[in-house]
């Protein structure tokens, strides 16, 4: 009887378990890869990137339609605007693969709480997908615009954001995790990679831009966009960008280009950057020093140099060291005066070295950030010099 018993009771438990109740098949479903966000007048303006899975396929030839369509939607609020997307859409949108949102520059400008608030709750968005902000152009349009060799446009857009933050450090990787951290932060604002197309954005959303040579328009990452609180208020230039990721310790890799002692450059691979923020307090007043060691490998010599000589090589580190800390001074000069942001998070520092002191002063950080003394250290040292020492046209001109 014990026996049936436990039988029966599993054949009931079976019943229960019914783990595929909620399942969707693909073919019900419109896969949304990007996601762009705008506000026209007093509604907000969705606009989503949805797969053609038959023009992606690799079993499948082409039918010389575009890979990916573009759909937009307006409604009061982002929750109404994405459901009234189904009147428009034939499948329901499904953003469970969504990679990259854009956010418009306009909509940044008024304050980020609203649509993130949503994109955080919806239990069909995951945390891995990076968000960016478009410059002088609607996310609509950077949406709108095919892409060479990717044929998804998301894909190129996270592709490049991530390849130029590895091999060049103008751009910075942001999920909403991070973002909402940095958001909900007292002591620290947020940032986030600027996004912008160069060229008519109407010739974008034809194929015979992906069909070219020379495609006419492109989308392009120039900088990085910084925030107050939820509101966006400037862009760091391309090459300010840069010197910010050494300051905030993201630099993989990028180039320096030094001039030689009697004329001409050389170009140094930077293989390795590592930066320390540490805050102390002197007689009750916040400083601050970054330490910044790096190594670089000698990639391009345009000038009449000797590289067998130590004495050289450390002309190169020393030159080196003099441009980085020459321009992440600028930097900062820009982000702590002209912006008055701690965008760098030295309040989190000294919060972390002196939690009493730092209550002290929080309330005032507005005030006393713009003034805080910052002392910038950069030590180099050179590594690599290729697979020659001397240049071969060096040689030939002695």
């Amino acid at each position: 009887m014990s026996k049936i018993k436990i039988i029966l009771l599993f054949s009931i438990l079976t019943l229960l378990l019914s783990g595929c109740w909620s399942k969707r098949e693909l073919n019900e479903l419109a896969i949304v890869v990007a996601l762009g966000l705008d506000k026209v007048d007093d509604e907000y303006e969705i606009s989503i990137q949805v797969v053609d899975p038959s023009e992606i396929s690799s079993n499948k030839p082409s039918s010389g339609r575009s890979p990916v369509v573009s759909y937009h939607a307006k409604g009061k609020s982002v929750f109404e605007a994405i459901r009234k997307m189904t009147t428009l859409t034939p499948r329901k949108p499904y953003f469970s693969h969504l990679q990259i949102v854009v956010i418009g520059e306009e909509f940044a400008e008024e304050g980020l709480k609203e649509p993130l608030d949503f994109i955080a709750r919806d239990h069909e968005f995951r945390n891995d997908f990076d968000i960016v902000v478009s410059h002088e152009s609607t996310a609509k349009e950077v949406l709108n615009i095919l892409t060479p060799i990717e044929k998804m446009p998301a894909n190129k857009m996270l592709n490049s954001i991530k390849v130029s933050e590895k091999s060049l450090g103008s751009t910075l990787t942001v999920n909403i995790d991070e973002l909402l951290n940095t958001l909900s932060s007292k002591e620290r604002s947020a940032v986030l990679s600027s996004i912008t197309i160069h060229g008519d954005p109407r010739l974008g959303v034809d194929l015979s831009n992906v069909e070219r040579i020379n495609t006419p328009v492109i989308l392009k990452y120039n900088g990085i966009a910084v925030f107050k609180e939820d509101k966006l208020v400037g862009l760091l230039s391309e090459d300010d960008s840069i010197y910010f990721n050494f300051l905030n310790n993201k630099i993989e890799s990028t180039i320096e280009v030094i001039a030689c002692p009697k004329g001409g450059e050389i170009s140094t691979e930077i293989t390795k950057s590592n930066s320390e923020i540490q805050a102390s307090f002197k007689n009750g007043n916040p400083q601050i020093t970054i330490k910044i060691d790096i190594k670089q490998n000698v990639g391009e010599v345009n000038c009449a140099i000797d590289l067998t000589q130590n004495k050289t090589i450390l002309t190169i580190n020393k030159k080196t060291e003099e441009k980085i800390k020459e321009q992440t001074e600028k930097t900062l000069k820009i982000i702590q005066k002209d912006y008055k942001l701690d965008i760098l998070g030295f309040g989190e520092a000294l919060n972390r070295k002196n939690p009493k002191k730092w209550k002290e002063i929080q309330k005032d950080w507005s005030t006393l950030y713009p003034e805080v003394a910052v002392k910038i250290e950069v030590h180099v040292t050179t590594e690599g010099l290729g697979t020659i020492q001397n240049s071969l046209l060096y040689n030939s001109k002695e």
